[in-house]
Order: C-alpha cells, then structure tokens, then sequence
C-alpha cells in the first residue's frame, strides 16, 4: 500500500522539519549573496557595516560589465531561437516517428544531460581552434545550444505526447491541410511546452560558465566568465551585484515556468 502523509501520522511533521532545514541549508548562501551587493565596505564584508547602492551603479556603468551583460543576453536569445527551431521538429520526430533507432535518436539527443559539461567544453574547444572559430559568438552560440537543446525537446515533446493528436485529424477531414492543422490547431495546444522550453534554453544559456570559459576571451566574456575572472584578482562586492543579477533572472524565469505549468493543468 502507497503510504501517504495522512498515513504517516505525526511522522510527518519530522519530514517536514527535515525538509524546510534542508531546504534553508541550501538557499542560505544565496541569500547572502544579494545583501553583499549593498555591502559599503570595499570588500565582500559579512555583516556589512554599511549599505550603499554603488556597486549597482558601477555595475551598470562600467563598459567591460555592461559590455559582459549584453553578450550574455545576445548568446541567451540567439541560443534560445536556435534551440526552439531545432527542437520541434526533433521532438516531432522522437514522439510521432516509427522507425528503426528512435531509441538510440533519443539516446544521443539527452547525452548532453549525462556526459560531464567539461568533457563537452574541452571537445568543442578542441573543434572551435581547429576550425578557427575560438572566441567567437557562433562558437558561443553552439556550444550553448549543445546543453540547452535536450531541454527544449523533453519540454516540447512532453506537451507533443499529451495531445491528443484527433484534434488534429479532425481539423483535416474538415478540409484543414496538414500544414494548417499543424500550425492552427497542434502548435497553439503545445504552446505551453514550447514556451517552458523556451525558457529553460535561455536560462541555461544565461548561467552557463565552464563552456564559455573555454570559448571566451579578453573581447568576448559573457557575465558568468567576467565573474569569474573579476573573483580571481579581486572581492569587491560588485561581484555580488552581478551575482544577484544572475540570481534575480534565473528566479523570475523559474517563477514564470511554473506558472505556465500551474496554468497549463
């Protein structure tokens, strides 16, 4: 028998306990990391003796930060385009196809998910020198696309596999051709998944740091590589500033991904 928390008794209350300490031992240092930003002290200070706004304001005016910023967001969006073009008719393919090696399609599409991102990193930095491409936003681009990829096609392809594709049929015997039915009655339903995959590809984009560190250089860093470069010279709570950024886009396209599958149900 399936034992739920009504069957758990007061037991439950001890899951619940365990839960929120582990829970609060995970988000702890996030939570510093934002009241770090408005530290006064020159350097990264706990408790900080004072609050000042400076650390923003240099954030958002120093040309190598914001220069850092934009790239991010550039990569984010072409990566998120890119991943949404390549992963519908993939998950077409992987969900409606009958054919011999589906499973081993499959298989490879979800391998960035499981190989090491560092492996992944060192093998297209080893491809990027060889074809010149090192340093460059179309090596940016694709290595992001590599991880953010089986993302968009699992979202995708789990909206794909809910539809009822007699939708479908029917918009057809009702004079619909097939590319109509695709694009006015089965892209609208799976709307949803597109959007979750949409959101995932950029989020991953956004807070990529080990394959941008490979393909980065002095010219071309997005925000996660100026981070890291910025922690290794110097602790000035401008790095908290950036990290409070990284922290705010990934909550609010968390937050924003929920609520499309809250809505969707």
């Amino acid at each position: 028998m399936l034992l739920t928390l009504q069957r758990m008794g007061p037991g439950r209350y001890v899951l619940y306990a365990i839960t929120a300490i582990a829970v609060f031992y995970l988000l702890l240092p996030i939570v510093f990391i934002p009241i770090l930003s408005f530290n006064a002290s020159r350097w990264l200070e706990f408790p900080p003796p004072g609050w000042t706004l400076r650390w923003y304001e240099q954030l958002f005016t120093e040309e190598q930060w914001i220069g850092s910023i934009w790239n991010s967001v550039k990569v984010a969006f072409l990566v998120t385009a890119s991943a949404i073009v390549l992963a519908l008719p993939a998950a077409f393919v992987l969900v409606r196809g009958k054919f011999l090696g589906k499973t081993a399609l499959n298989a490879f599409f979800a391998s960035p998910m499981i190989v090491p991102v560092v492996i992944i990193a060192v093998a297209l930095y080893g491809f990027a020198l060889q074809w010149g491409m090192a340093g460059t936003l179309f090596a940016f681009v694709i290595s992001h696309l590599i991880l953010a990829l089986p993302f968009a096609i699992i979202s995708i392809g789990s909206s794909l596999q809910t539809f009822d594709i007699a939708y479908e049929k029917s918009a057809m015997i009702c004079g619909a051709s097939r590319v109509q039915a695709l694009l006015h009655v089965t892209l609208p339903s799976i709307r949803p998944g597109i959007i979750a995959g949409a959101l995932f590809a950029f989020l991953i984009s956004w807070d990529e740091v080990v394959l941008a560190i490979f393909m980065a250089t002095p010219s071309l860093q997005t925000l996660p590589v100026k981070i890291w470069v910025t922690l290794r010279t110097d602790l000035s709570p401008v790095i908290a500033a950036a990290s409070s950024l990284l922290i705010g886009m990934s909550v609010l396209l968390l937050g924003i991904s929920a609520l499309i599958k809250r809505t969707r149900k």
